[in-house]
């Protein structure tokens, strides 16, 4: 093992299906960035992933895993409600974590991890990638100039073709299932970035499943400044896929269709006074953006644009437009069954 003290060693927490997009490949592309071991609750999950993936080791036990003294940092892949009890395990364990979204159950979770984050003065990162690549850097620097004048509304929706199976994690509402948990959280996290403001919900309801998790949700927002947002997110039958935001200004619109993963295909178009413009950017993936960001936070530059602060804010607004659809909060697992997409 190299003792290159420049070198982040990472442990994956979870063989989630995600993991090989979100830190696989961009650590093959991220210089000083090295996996090393992972941990799954079916051992043999994580045996096939170590072999696939080229890690050096597994681990046993979650445990073991964000005890190891080798390791640096930890990635965690693992349902939304084991996500609060294993980010404050690895800060207090020293590491530095970058978290799947949502980055918790609920706000007062988001809190203890937030608390635990400073306490250790270790970086805590809340994974959404889209918000380091540069398409939406670029929508953040044409509304944040005034570009467009002042901007009015906001129609933000990230719908995707259902229904989901039943037995999916994102029908299961102890493992924190439900669709603006898994998706309908961008949208939300749209919105208050391009706004850099928090919102009120006006408005919220949702169409929910026999097993209480919501599979289509809208909310009504408004900002102090008087803007005003729209936020959707579906996974029933009737939905298709559609990632979009659509900013209506003062003088003009912003469309970004896919800010999710703009590497896969996008389409950013500026109308100012009857003036057609539009862009496109890099096709680096997001989640390299956001890997070197959480490295780069890890070696002292303030690159983390989604910390715990933000994470926390993100969480209570989720928090509130549930409360306002006239549904209960997330909580942690009852005894459910989360290997199945560890």
């Amino acid at each position: 093992m190299s003792t290159d003290p420049q070198l982040i060693r990472f442990g994956l927490l979870g063989a989630a299906k995600i993991a090989p997009m979100a830190m696989v490949a961009p650590a093959a592309a991220v210089p000083g960035v090295q996996l090393v071991a992972v941990a799954a609750r079916d051992v043999e999950r994580a045996r096939v992933f170590q072999e696939t993936h080229g890690l050096t080791r597994i681990c046993q036990t979650y445990e073991q895993l964000i005890d190891d003294p080798a390791l640096d940092a930890i990635y965690i892949g693992l349902p939304i409600s084991r996500h609060c009890e294993w980010a404050v395990r690895a800060l207090e364990a020293g590491k530095h974590v970058l978290c799947e979204k949502s980055f918790s159950s609920n706000a007062a979770e988001a809190e203890l991890m937030r608390d635990a984050a400073k306490a250790s003065g270790k970086v805590l990162m809340d994974a959404f990638h889209y918000r380091y690549h540069p398409m939406f850097r670029e929508a953040l620097r044409l509304l944040g100039q005034g570009e467009l004048g002042s901007v009015r509304h906001i129609d933000a929706r990230f719908h995707v073709k259902g229904p989901v199976p039943e037995a999916d994690i994102r029908r299961i509402y102890g493992m924190g299932g439900g669709v603006t948990m898994d998706i309908g959280c961008y949208p939300v996290s749209w919105v208050r970035h391009l706004m850099g403001e928090e919102p009120r919900v006006l408005a919220a309801n949702a169409v929910v499943d026999p097993a209480d998790v919501d599979v289509a949700l809208a909310a009504d927002l408004q900002f102090a400044s008087g803007t005003t947002a729209r936020i959707s997110g579906r996974m029933d039958a009737a939905s298709h896929f559609c990632a979009q935001v659509i900013v209506h200004a003062e003088r003009g619109q912003l469309y970004m269709m896919n800010p999710l993963a703009p590497q896969i295909g996008h389409h950013y178009r500026v109308v100012r006074e009857g003036e057609v413009e539009t862009h496109t950017f890099d096709q680096t993936p997001t989640y390299q953006f956001q890997l070197e960001a959480f490295v780069s936070a890890i070696r002292g530059e303030d690159t983390n644009l989604t910390g715990p602060d933000d994470a926390v804010n993100q969480m209570q607004l989720i928090d509130a437009i549930y409360r306002q659809a006239g549904l209960s909060l997330r909580g942690l697992a009852q005894g459910a069954d989360e290997g199945r997409q560890e």
